[in-house]
């Protein structure tokens, strides 16, 4: 599983470009994430030598580390848990073990609106990408109508239980909270920098003439050096 490593998120920590401090920020979610995707894993494993597995069952392994996420990164997390695979669980083909907010509630989808349990998330960016590559993902931007309704950027990585993919792990940070924190540091290297995902829909920019999920591609990018941030799915664009 390619992960940003402590010490590659230590020295992007300087912030001495653009591309080390956007790789440094969501580096924390990413390693975050895998200090207890493995720990997850043994989880179910030897809850499954007892019985089978159901909802109930999940929401009481992921809670701890679901909580922990929220202490434990230097990020805005507004929610975090595990969403297992399709068709894995005894009692229900699906099911997000989540909580959020600030009161850190946990979701459940039946409550909010009808018909959200029932969505296939196994087509969504932040499932379907950890799930085919076997890595960690920076998905969106998107508007999450499952959790939040907010534009939000999701990081997930995948969990294998016994070689099969189990689900993944996640967390959640809200787009406005991303721009508070970084777009502060991010002017500091120029009016016109532009954080975009490997389709090129913008998560931020420094510039008022790009808003979040704009989309800047084909002949747009000669007007600007772009920079990969390295183990995810991110590019920033400095205009020249």
């Amino acid at each position: 599983m390619t992960t940003i490593s402590p010490a590659t998120a230590s020295a992007a920590a300087t912030e001495s470009s653009p591309v080390a401090l956007v790789t440094a920020y969501f580096g924390r979610a990413i390693d975050s994430l895998a200090s207890w995707t493995d720990l997850l894993a043994d989880d179910p494993r030897r809850a499954r030598a007892a019985a089978p597995v159901t909802t109930d069952v999940l929401d009481e392994l992921v809670e701890p580390y679901a909580r922990r996420t929220f202490d434990s990164v230097d990020l805005p997390v507004y929610g975090a848990g595990f969403i297992a695979a399709l068709d894995s669980l005894a009692d229900a083909r699906s099911h997000l073990a989540w909580w959020q907010g600030a009161d850190r509630a946990k979701l459940v989808l039946a409550s909010q609106s009808v018909n959200k349990e029932l969505i296939d998330y196994s087509e969504l960016e932040w499932y379907r990408v950890p799930q085919s590559t076997g890595h960690p993902h920076v998905a969106g931007p998107y508007v999450d109508y499952l959790c939040s309704d907010e534009y939000t950027i999701t990081v997930a990585a995948p969990v294998d239980l016994d070689g099969e993919f189990a689900g993944v792990a996640g967390l959640d940070v809200l787009i406005d909270q991303v721009e508070r924190d970084l777009l502060p540091r991010l002017r500091a290297f120029g009016d016109d920098i532009s954080i975009v995902n490997g389709v090129g829909r913008v998560l931020l920019s420094t510039s008022a003439r790009r808003e979040t999920g704009d989309s800047i591609r084909g002949a747009a990018l000669e007007a600007f050096d772009r920079g990969a941030c390295p183990g995810m799915a991110l590019e920033v664009l400095t205009a020249r």
